[in-house]
């Protein structure tokens, strides 16, 4: 896929180190064995620091520099988070939550998927970086923004309920189907017109469940439609395989990935185990088999896991030793080609700071990075799974769209969850040693065994 082996891998954020920094970098890139890193993921600030000014010296230089030293190249659009300019100048396309209010910057992903303004600055600097590095020998994989929808995914703008508008004319054709569809006749809800209909805003009650559906599904393509926009412009400029990191995981049900995955050349998935669950191992194993669902059976990239603790999670667990090797083999043995982390050296500074890397705060005599070099070895010696597939007996089926519907605001019990019946599928088959594919409803399966489909709708 993206070599003759499992390629290990991780993100690289140089620019939060003075250059001198660099080339101790990659001498121990080098040492570790990493074959593939991410750069350019949040550059935006730095390669347009004023309005159409690009300044590439920096990044030109890291590009080189693991050109030199034989390390391949996942380059970034650099979109995800919009720098402080583009928010002062045009304060119009920061997102607004369901009850009004304006998110501002100071975090990240601080742009409306349907503002036009971000669209157009977004894609200009896209175009720069592809002309700039579209036919580098170092670049074998391009990467469009970062966690898109992690979020921003719901926006509710006047912009966004114009793009909500024209989503359902296309899908139902009259405002009578959509009244037919979304059950308008009841709480006296029916629409005469299109202008009257708006987006699922904070209420007073239980909104409409067909207009809160819709809107998950419209909020998912729109996103991928901002997908489809960045892949455009690359592929002028580049004949390198696209894909964006999906987040299929516990926490995280924004967009309808079953409807993505066809788009990718190559999927990707970021996975960090969620130790609020009550079996965060079981989910990990259960999100890698659904990743692998998503990539048609093919092999598929971990994009990014921890190598300890997160930071982002009430109590964030150290991992025990060997617990992040025997992570990245779970992956491994559920189809991953290639095992990447966030992120290779531990900020300093930030709001991930306290986030693990593969090189720690304390540096390299840690046990930390002493069971890196360790994994680097482990997944050598398993270069000729590289390109293998899974075969399964079993198929559990799993749907976004069930998830969204089920786990509504009016539902007979708020105790039973979408995701909790799935996984509890999953586990009895877990337990049993049966290795299940994770596919979408309604689908041909080819498996000699059985499906089981808990709570489709």
């Amino acid at each position: 896929m993206l070599g003759s082996g499992i390629v290990l891998g991780c993100d690289y954020n140089p620019e939060q180190w003075s250059a001198d920094v660099w080339q101790e970098d990659v001498r121990l890139m080098r040492q570790a064995g990493v074959d593939l890193v991410a750069i350019n993921i949040f550059g935006w600030s730095y390669l347009e620091p004023r309005p159409g000014e690009y300044d590439f010296a920096g990044l030109d230089r890291v590009v080189e520099l693991l050109h030199e030293h034989d390390i391949k190249i996942n380059l970034g659009t650099g979109t995800s988070s919009p720098p402080p300019w583009l928010t002062t100048l045009h304060p119009e396309i920061l997102p607004t939550a369901a009850d009004g209010t304006t998110r501002y910057p100071g975090g990240r992903q601080a742009w409306c998927p349907s503002s036009p303004i971000f669209r157009r600055r977004a894609l200009a600097l896209v175009e720069q970086v592809a002309r700039r590095y579209g036919e580098h020998p170092a670049v074998v994989l391009w990467h469009v923004s970062n966690e898109l929808g992690c979020h921003n995914a719901h926006c509710y703008d006047e912009e966004t309920a114009e793009a909500f508008r024209r989503w359902l004319r296309k899908r139902y054709g009259t405002v009578d189907a959509l009244n037919d569809g979304w059950g308008t006749s009841f709480w006296s809800q029916r629409y005469g017109d299109w202008s009257e209909v708006g987006l699922p805003r904070q209420a007073l009650s239980a909104r409409n469940p067909g207009q809160q559906l819709d809107f998950h599904r419209f909020s998912s393509d729109e996103l991928l439609d901002y997908y489809r926009d960045e892949v455009e412009v690359l592929r002028r400029h580049s004949t390198v395989p696209i894909t964006t990191n999906f987040m299929v995981t516990a926490h995280i049900r924004n967009l309808d990935y079953w409807t993505w995955a066809p788009e990718m050349d190559v999927v990707a998935n970021d996975h960090y185990l969620d130790h609020r669950l009550a079996a965060p191992t079981a989910e990990l194993a259960f999100a890698a088999d659904l990743t692998r669902g998503l990539a048609g059976g093919q092999p598929w990239i971990l994009m990014e896991q921890s190598v300890g603790a997160v930071s982002w999670q009430p109590h964030n667990l150290a991992k025990a030793p060997g617990e992040m090797t025997r992570n990245s083999l779970t992956h491994v043995a559920r189809g991953a080609d290639a095992v990447c982390f966030f992120q290779w050296r531990a900020s300093a500074q930030g709001a991930e700071k306290f986030h693990s890397a593969l090189i720690p705060h304390a540096g390299t005599d840690t046990e930390a990075w002493r069971e890196v070099l360790t994994l680097s070895a482990t997944l050598d010696r398993l270069d000729e799974v590289a390109g293998t597939t899974v075969e399964a007996d079993v198929a559990v089926l799993f749907s976004w769209q069930s998830w969204w519907s089920c786990d509504g605001e009016s539902r007979p019990s708020h105790s039973v969850r979408y995701l909790d019946q799935v996984h509890r599928a999953y586990q009895a088959l877990r337990d049993l040693g049966v290795t299940a594919d994770v596919l979408a409803p309604p689908r041909t399966w080819t498996g000699t065994g059985w499906s089981s489909c808990p709570a489709c709708t």
